[in-house]
């Protein structure tokens, strides 16, 4: 797959979400560095006393599938060998099962 391909409809998808697996990223990293959650979070989601005793597993958790979703949406972006494509996509599958386990490790 790649961008000579021509359904436009998938490049925009893709590219949707690598620019969106990015944003993901940076904000996890944000959280992580910072060690304190958007005070937006803080209204919309109304995370338990625990669970806010923990933004460095969570931003990490959201870096973690950020990259995940980068690194899908890149195979279909960049032009490469059908191997290193499924390598991509494993390594997008890893990184999610990583971050969904570091979420379920949370105390409630």
């Amino acid at each position: 797959m790649s961008l000579d391909d021509g359904d436009l409809v998938l490049i925009a998808l893709s590219l949707a979400a690598v620019v969106l697996g990015l944003a993901w990223v940076v904000l996890g990293v944000r959280v992580a560095v910072s060690r304190r959650f958007p005070a937006a979070w803080i209204r919309l989601v109304r995370p338990t006393p625990s669970q806010r005793a923990q933004p460095v597993r969570m931003g990490c958790a959201q870096a973690m599938s950020g990259a995940g979703l980068v690194a899908f949406g890149a195979t279909f972006l960049i032009p490469m060998p059908y191997p290193v494509g499924v390598a991509l996509i494993a390594v997008f599958l890893l990184l999610l099962l990583t971050a969904a386990g570091s979420v379920a490790l949370l105390p409630r």
